[in-house]
């Protein structure tokens, strides 16, 4: 679903912009963490709110009304950050898993077509070496030894691709398997953060 859902000519020319869009978010997410944590610090202190208590209690109230908006500008700009970075996160381990596959099948469909052309090679090697031996139909072939050799060269280098695409497939498989793990593992945690985010919400 993801593959059909990626494949679509929209995320190409989103692609472009995209980098710089989560850059100029990431900036700005970070200003307002910084800005946030500062404000924090500066009315959490205790001189500050002792020395607005010893005014009047409505400059303390208002004191304590700041530091609310401040913690909750915090909580609001860290929790938006690191969801922002585990969005950019899955979106980028979509994109590979969608590669992956795609690569996935076509390494398939080269094995299958190595595996073919290699079967129709050795059939035909143990036809002709049943020719050379007289265990054919009875008909002698006039071959030289030039030519058997290059056919069994040409048996083995085939048997060599076809190891070696064999390989390149297993490997593709182990790394597919690892990216749907790691994938599976980060939306585990995004539901956690989001139920997190949620109950925090409520409180």
């Amino acid at each position: 679903r993801w593959q059909k859902i990626f494949m679509f000519p929209l995320w190409s020319k989103m692609a472009v912009f995209w980098n710089k869009t989560f850059l100029t978010i990431i900036v700005l997410l970070i200003v307002l963490f910084l800005d946030a944590v500062r404000e924090v610090r500066k009315y959490s202190s205790v001189h500050v709110n002792e020395k607005a208590a010893n005014v009047n209690s409505s400059a303390f109230d208002h004191i304590q009304m700041k530091l609310f908006r401040s913690q909750r500008n915090l909580y609001l700009s860290g929790f938006s950050l690191f969801l922002w970075l585990v969005l950019r996160r899955t979106v980028t381990l979509l994109t590979q898993l969608a590669k992956e596959m795609a690569s996935h099948a076509a390494l398939e469909t080269q094995v299958n077509d190595a595996t073919e052309a290699a079967k129709k090679y050795m059939a035909e090697n143990e036809r002709l070496q049943e020719a050379l031996s007289g265990k054919g139909n009875g008909k002698k072939k006039d071959l030289t030894d030039a030519t058997e050799e290059k056919l069994k060269e040409e048996v083995e280098h085939l048997k060599a691709e076809l190891q070696k695409t064999s390989s390149a497939f297993q490997k593709a498989k182990m790394e597919v398997a690892a990216v749907k793990k790691q994938s599976e593992g980060l939306r585990r945690e995004y539901d956690h953060l989001m139920k997190e985010f949620k109950q925090l919400q409520v409180s």
